[in-house]
């Protein structure tokens, strides 16, 4: 399956447009009752063809011949900031959010951990048959990118894919055992299908990208420097604004309000977005299984949208082995977790004079952190989240 090019980039919506993997693929059936599993997994195995993301960084499923899904599971969850075209004549794609979701060997609930997209890492080396990366230190986002230059289409999206995959193993000891990738025009079709998204919003939020004139045309309300940043408003334009409190989004307002990251009242930046990210998400997988997944009118779109939207590696586990063992995980008992934790905005900043040249400011992982991640390596984030309540973000 290939994620069709977009003829206009959108910048960095950075969150988890990779929704549906989980909601879809790994707990399809969550909600909607077991005696449905057969229909529905049979749709949704038509819709979603099987990639190979991963190659040889992959999990225990595989390893054991892709029959097992018992024990603790961890997935890696991609969405990509998607450049105009996929030809090896543009810039490659950078991974926008990167999301381990994490389900322990119970299978009763499971963890998102975000790694912050401009994290400092060592990716390894690698050769994709078009070029060579020699390997070093740079921005998380960037290990995609170096693994699908000089690459089209699927080829690009799954040599990508096992460069993020091995730049994680090395980098945590987390070798996923699947892996999805979600394009951004195909997450916001499938949130169409699904109509409004209701959510609590945490901070106030301004948005630099849609607003409207006095008349009620709508326009942008600020400019950006080439990269997103630095917005400058624009005299006569009134920015949308997302308050403190429950909220019925739209489509387009809930992936604004998610997209965010300059204008936050809390002034947290991307850690405040990586939060708001998880927040949609696990809004989004409610509303899946609440009003998608048993609605015979809605699911035939849905499915269709979600083919288009997705591309996945069920790590050599049928569908209907992960939807059987993941039937009591239940969208409300998600847990959503921050990395730098006890810090007030997450920052923990490499400046540029730290950094190898070209690669400017950067953040890190703090020692908490990496206990965070090595939680998820080794089954223990439950007691990882009793030590660190305030890291369970808010939902």
């Amino acid at each position: 399956m290939t994620i069709k090019p977009h003829g206009k980039r959108h910048k960095s919506p950075v969150w988890a447009r990779i929704t549906l993997a989980l909601g879809i693929v790994l707990v399809v059936v969550t909600g909607s009752g077991y005696a449905a599993m057969g229909v529905v997994s049979h749709k949704v195995n038509s819709a979603l063809p099987d990639e190979d993301l991963l190659g040889s960084v992959q999990g225990s499923g595989a390893q054991k011949g892709g029959k097992d899904v018992k024990g603790a599971k961890n997935i890696l969850l991609v969405s990509l900031d998607t450049r105009p075209s996929w030809s090896k004549s543009h810039e490659p794609s950078r991974s926008d959010s990167i999301i381990i979701m994490h389900i322990p060997a119970d299978h009763s609930t499971a963890y998102m951990l975000s790694i912050p997209r401009d994290t400092l890492i060592d990716i390894p080396a690698y050769d994709n048959g078009a070029q060579k990366y020699g390997g070093g230190a740079n921005k998380v986002n960037s290990a995609f990118a170096f693994g699908s230059r000089g690459l089209d289409g699927d080829k690009a999206i799954q040599n990508g894919t096992k460069l993020l995959a091995l730049t994680v193993q090395k980098k945590f000891g987390i070798v996923p055992d699947a892996a999805a990738i979600i394009d951004f025009s195909g997450f916001k079709q499938i949130m169409q299908v699904l109509g409004k998204v209701c959510m609590y919003v945490d901070e106030d939020v301004t948005s630099i990208h849609v607003g409207h004139t006095a008349d009620g045309k709508q326009a942008v309300p600020y400019k950006t420097d080439a990269a997103g940043a630095h917005p400058r408003k624009v005299p006569g334009v009134t920015a949308n604004k997302y308050t403190v409190g429950n909220h019925c989004f739209t489509p387009t307002e809930a992936l604004d309000y998610a997209r965010q990251r300059d204008l936050l009242s809390k002034g947290d930046s991307d850690y405040g977005r990586q939060r708001h990210q998880q927040q949609l998400l696990k809004a989004i997988m409610k509303q899946t299984v609440s009003k998608g997944l048993s609605s015979p009118s809605k699911l035939p779109g849905l499915l269709n949208a979600v083919g288009k939207a997705m591309v996945i590696d069920k790590g050599g586990i049928d569908l209907e082995d992960w939807a059987l063992n993941m039937k009591d995980i239940n969208p409300d008992h998600l847990v959503t977790l921050r990395t730098n934790g006890d810090s007030p905005n997450g920052f923990r900043t490499v400046p540029s004079s730290q950094t190898p040249p070209g690669v400017g400011e950067a953040q890190y992982l703090d020692d908490e952190s990496l206990q965070m991640f090595a939680a998820a390596r080794n089954d223990s984030l439950s007691s990882f989240v009793l030590n660190h309540p305030t890291w369970v973000a808010a939902n």
